[in-house]
């Protein structure tokens, strides 16, 4: 499934005025953790079509890393309508996902 590129440029736009949920995942290509949940993200995102996914990477997004305090990886930040709703660190279950967009 596609995503957005999250970048310092494009976030408000992509998620700070975004009517609507997102998943904003913030990764590494050097995190084996990262690497398992993509698949599960592109799952989620299927099973939801109105869900946006923003991919967030942290080693070239530094500064938009620390404006959410962003210390381990991956870290998912729930947004709906712009508002932060939750954070989750580390490679989840799905069903944690899903239940944090409720």
């Amino acid at each position: 499934m596609s995503h957005i590129i999250g970048t310092k440029q494009n976030f408000k736009t992509e998620v700070s005025n975004y009517k609507g949920k997102v998943l904003v995942d913030f990764w590494a290509e050097w995190c084996g953790p990262c690497k398992m949940l993509s698949p599960l993200l592109d799952e989620i995102s299927t099973e939801n079509p109105d869900l946006k996914i923003v991919k967030v990477d942290a080693d070239t997004e530094i500064d938009l890393a620390n404006d959410y305090n962003i210390n381990s990886l991956p870290t998912v930040l729930v947004f709906d309508n712009g508002q932060l709703l939750k954070t989750i660190v580390g490679f989840r279950q799905k069903s944690e996902y899903l239940n944090a967009l409720k």
